[in-house]
């Protein structure tokens, strides 16, 4: 009976490995090489080897100089390199693609694949304009594609855990008051390449400054805080505080996001000190402070001081967002939130208002959606 039991014992533990090592890795398309966030699907890819999630199949990329580059520092073939998307598209047959191109072009992705059935993930945020985003939502719906947004944020365990304690848990009560704080120095300041530097400051290629680069964290995080409630008015104050190097766009920008019973504070900026990405979460009866993408500073009512706290990895949806991908397009999770064209469409919503209200000084006014 024993050897029976060990037999049936090995033989389970056989198929569970044979059907791990048989599962097929995402068959995935890179879309654009001019935003240097591609440094992280190279990197786990062709340096890391951790090929087990995902496959790069073709890169759409019209600057060979650049592709020659990227290729000779992490190892890949210039025959994965095709000239432009549709080719790439044709040629290779990705069930996904990643967009690191501008974000103008974002749209452009998206009417490439969406009538092949291809899906997409992009680089934050979703588009220039609301009415762009609108363009890709209607796509998406037609052809029943994911449209999808990557954050770095988005990963930070420390977020979710920050999110479990305020809206699951309610242990600080109902919201009252969200600051989100992000940026760094600059993009000349901490060395972006030349084909990022010149497309980020560009407010065609772009949609603006650090209003878009940054704001777009706290307005996904806000809407995400809020269960995608969209604000009553949106209020928005840039500036440009260094015109020698970003003549074109903002470089500090400052957004008021007004709710029934909630306010929400965005601090974005190519000014700060050092680079940041942290959050303050206000409730009725205490706070939750995200200093990083694990330590957190908590106070409750009654707690005559703050305690820390550390969230893990695995308080997040996934460790990065190919994973991610990968796991959703393969139905081994559920979707997220933060990723969804729910939530990021209201980011444009807002981030559209926000542009609108910094070029007039007057605060707009979000209608009622019918």
């Amino acid at each position: 009976m024993l050897r029976i039991i060990l037999f049936v014992a090995l033989l389970l533990s056989a198929q569970l490995t044979f059907g791990q090592s048989a599962k097929k890795p995402l068959r995935v398309g890179v879309v654009g090489l001019v935003h240097s966030h591609v440094n992280g699907i190279l990197n786990k890819v062709y340096k890391q080897q951790n090929q087990a999630d995902i496959e790069i199949v073709g890169i759409a990329e019209p600057n060979r100089d650049l592709a020659e580059r990227l290729a000779k520092r992490f190892g890949f073939d210039m025959k994965l390199v095709y000239p432009t998307i549709a080719e790439m598209l044709d040629k290779t047959k990705p069930e996904a693609v990643t967009d690191f191109g501008r974000i103008v072009d974002h749209k452009k992705t998206v009417e490439a694949c969406a009538p092949r059935g291809i899906h997409v993930m992009v680089e934050k945020p979703l588009a220039t304009s609301f009415a762009d985003a609108q363009q890709m939502e209607a796509l998406s719906k037609k052809h029943k594609t994911q449209l999808l947004t990557n954050y770095e944020t988005t990963w930070y365990g420390s977020n979710h855990k920050a999110y479990a304690l305020a809206n699951t848990d309610k242990v600080i009560g109902d919201l009252r008051k969200i600051v989100v704080h992000d940026g760094h120095q600059g993009p000349k300041e901490i060395n972006v390449n030349q084909e990022f530097f010149e497309w980020l400051t560009d407010p065609v290629t772009n949609g603006a400054g650090a209003l878009f680069d940054f704001g777009c964290y706290g307005a996904n995080l806000s809407t995400w805080l809020m269960h995608n409630q969209r604000p009553l008015s949106v209020l928005a104050v840039t500036q440009q505080i260094k015109p020698d190097i970003y003549p074109k766009v903002d470089d500090e920008g400052t957004i008021i996001l007004t709710y029934p019973k909630t306010q929400t504070i965005i601090q974005a900026s190519w000014n700060w000190p050092f680079a940041r990405k942290d959050m303050e979460v206000y409730g009725q009866t205490g706070y939750v402070f995200t200093v990083d993408g694990t330590k957190m500073r908590i106070r409750l009512k009654d707690e005559k001081a703050e305690h820390l706290a550390e969230a893990t990895q695995a308080d997040a949806p996934a460790s990065d967002s190919f994973t991610y991908l990968a796991r959703l397009l393969h139905g081994e999770t559920k979707p997220d939130e933060l990723t969804s064209l729910d939530n990021n469409m209201i980011v444009m919503e807002i981030l559209d208002a926000a542009r609108q209200s910094a070029k007039t000084g007057k605060a707009v006014s979000l209608k009622p959606k019918l």
